[in-house]
């Protein structure tokens, strides 16, 4: 069970200087697709999935679960975030028992270079630290995926570890809660 399942999900929505985050709905379907379908998104996740198989295998409200916030740009998604349990099958882990909580994010490749990304992960780690003060959050993104680097030491992740997986070269990183 995820740290999150003691959460009331999904929250209200959460509003910054340009975004909304608020859970999924309906109207977000044909972006889901978009963003699973896009060979740009998917380059750093194992490749884009085929357009026909989503639209058949999709539900009429994907991603409706406890962690993935959807980025809303003026009325539209533009991307999604999520805090999940990272798999404890997985190598990359700062507790012997494994059950941290992992930020994701992904984003349209229209909505790159402006911040979004910064300004959506920064809101959901605020939401995530008054729901859990004290849970660290940890991050793992492919060494090649420079601008999910650099986003990474932006919202105040600290190298952790790198290790091989998936056939390339992963950094894996930690953001303890601010003391309070």
């Amino acid at each position: 069970m995820t740290k999150l399942g003691h959460v009331v999900w999904p929250p209200a929505p959460i509003e910054t200087e340009r975004l909304v985050l608020r859970g999924s709905e309906a109207r977000d379907r044909s972006a889901f697709i978009e963003l699973f379908a896009s060979p740009e998104v998917g380059t750093y996740i194992g490749g884009a999935r085929p357009r026909d198989e989503l639209e058949r295998t999709s539900p009429e409200i994907p991603g409706r679960r406890p962690g993935l916030f959807v980025i809303e740009l003026d009325g539209s998604m533009i991307g999604m975030i999520t805090l999940d349990q990272r798999d404890a099958e997985r190598p990359g882990h700062i507790r012997p028992e494994a059950g941290e909580t992992e930020l994701g994010y992904l984003i349209l490749p229209q909505a790159w270079g402006r911040g979004y990304g910064a300004e959506a992960c920064a809101a959901a780690l605020d939401w995530f630290t008054d729901a859990l003060p004290d849970e660290p959050v940890v991050l793992c993104t492919q060494t090649a995926n420079e601008s999910s680097m650099r986003l990474a030491a932006k919202l105040g992740f600290a190298e952790v570890d790198r290790f091989e997986e998936y056939d390339a070269e992963q950094w894996f990183g930690v953001r303890y809660p601010p003391s309070r």
